[in-house]
């Protein structure tokens, strides 16, 4: 008589892993889309690769890029970044990107999630880091992401520490920073119910 060593469970127990996805989505929606004007002029940074893109208000084409920019066409069209890779393929635009990565998980004072450090690596093309004014593209992109979610408390994510900014340098071509934050999960933080989604 054969017997499975291993035992399937009919469900998963609550853990912070499973909620990622989510994560991810909230950062997103609360970066670009919940924080007026700030979201705006972070699309612009990030979509536009001119000089002018933040001091020219006024021209059409950037408005209407803007306007028609997309949570799922950021992540479609290559603007973020989920996996730790940037291809270039033979004549695509010069892009600027933001790769968010989950790192250093550790168990936390709330038994549901895990305490953990997320990363923005943003990441632009050399020729494009110097904008009007002396801004740097790359600086300017931290600014706002760090503006926005400095000691914000997201539910299901948990408070939002800054730990840090980083060179990052790939190549010649491409190079950036990396803005750190520590996500501290307290008792207030709860994974809801999937049946209630």
């Amino acid at each position: 008589m054969r017997r499975d060593v291993i035992e399937t469970p009919t469900t998963l127990s609550q853990s912070s892993f499973l909620s990622v996805e989510k994560d991810i989505e909230r950062i997103l929606t609360k970066l670009f889309f919940e924080n007026q004007p700030h979201n705006r002029q972070l699309l612009r940074l990030l979509v536009i690769p001119t000089k002018d893109c933040l001091s020219n208000t006024t021209k059409t084409e950037y408005i209407e890029k803007v306007r028609n920019t997309t949570l799922a066409s950021l992540v479609e069209e290559g603007y973020i970044k989920l996996a730790p890779k940037i291809a270039m393929p033979e004549h695509e635009k010069i892009k600027s990107y933001i790769i968010i990565s989950f790192d250093n998980f550790t168990q936390s004072g709330n038994p549901q999630f895990r305490d953990c450090t997320i990363h923005f690596d943003i990441i632009c093309h050399t020729d494009n880091w110097v904008m009007d004014n002396f801004q740097i593209r790359p600086i300017k992109i931290a600014g706002y992401i760090d503006g926005i979610l400095n000691n914000a408390k997201m539910t299901g994510i948990g408070e939002l520490n800054f730990m840090g900014l980083n060179e990052l340098v790939l190549d010649e071509v491409l190079s950036g920073y990396t803005l750190s934050y520590r996500a501290t999960h307290g008792s207030d933080d709860s994974i809801p119910d999937e049946e209630n989604d």
